[in-house]
């Protein structure tokens, strides 16, 4: 694929009608392989424990695993050129963008808080990171490659179900695979040998948008029109711009703090 253009893909129903989800299921396993499966999921916001609620699932008519021949986010974004790492969450589309000098290096599906425990929307930065966390909310609850983004409110991203809505008690659900590559890519902050006071943020993170709760899920509308999930440059320029001086501001003490060779604890 162009660095500068997205791939032309379009989409068809996989339909599972209930009277016969069995056998629809049983061909969907038989038929396609296990990458097949596992990016028709994820464009679906699906993980595999989860594919049981499909009902009629979005079929691209070539496959990619990287999810990149997919992508709804701009493949470039002029307005962050100067900013070295970001992570951004859409609402919207249940989805998350990487960025790297404004080029786009990766995205992929994800389930954010339910209605009752929306995600926090906003300017954040990547804090604390833990291979293996416990939820605060259910200690029952396992939550691999955990990066903390909101110290006070508890939130933060790390795998856990998919099951095609937001579902979460407010964190950023992630495939395990995006998980893991996020968890090694991220920038965490910098605080002082007593742990306490903070030098540096880590890499900038921002929530933005609204879900249409109770309609139909974006991602079954790129059947009709597989351009229906696309964010336009103009809609995430709109986005960045309120909080890319304070990105840049914080980018910049970073690097000061890094220059001066202080003692780094993640």
């Amino acid at each position: 694929m162009d660095s500068l253009q997205k791939a032309k893909v379009t989409y068809t129903p996989f339909i599972f009608s209930a009277k016969k989800k069995d056998a629809a299921m049983a061909k969907f396993n038989k038929e396609l392989s296990e990458e097949e499966r596992y990016t028709i999921l994820a464009i679906n916001r699906l993980d595999s424990k989860n594919k049981w609620r499909a009902d009629t699932l979005a079929v691209p008519d070539k496959m990619d695993k990287t999810l990149m021949s997919y992508t709804p986010f701009p493949i470039q974004v002029e307005k962050l050129k100067e900013v070295k790492k970001i992570v951004i969450f859409s609402y919207p589309i249940q989805a998350y963008s990487l960025y790297e000098n404004g080029k786009l290096i990766k995205w992929g599906p994800t389930s954010m808080g339910k209605k009752s425990a929306q995600t926090h929307r906003g300017l954040m930065f990547a804090n604390w990171k833990k291979e293996l966390a416990i939820s605060t909310v259910d200690s029952d609850w396992k939550l691999p490659y955990n990066v903390n983004v909101h110290n006070t409110l508890g939130i933060g991203w790390h795998q856990y179900d998919l099951p095609g809505f937001p579902a979460s008690h407010s964190c950023l659900r992630l495939l395990m695979d995006d998980a893991k590559y996020l968890y090694n890519w991220v920038d965490t902050w910098i605080v002082n040998k007593d742990g306490r006071t903070l030098k540096a943020n880590g890499t900038p993170v921002i929530v933005y948008g609204d879900y249409d709760w109770g309609g139909k899920k974006p991602w079954k509308k790129l059947i009709d029109d597989p351009h229906s999930n696309d964010i336009s440059m103009e809609e995430l320029d709109k986005v960045i711009e309120p909080y890319l001086h304070k990105i840049l501001e914080a980018q910049k003490k970073r690097e000061q703090v890094l220059g001066e060779g202080i003692n780094i604890q993640n």
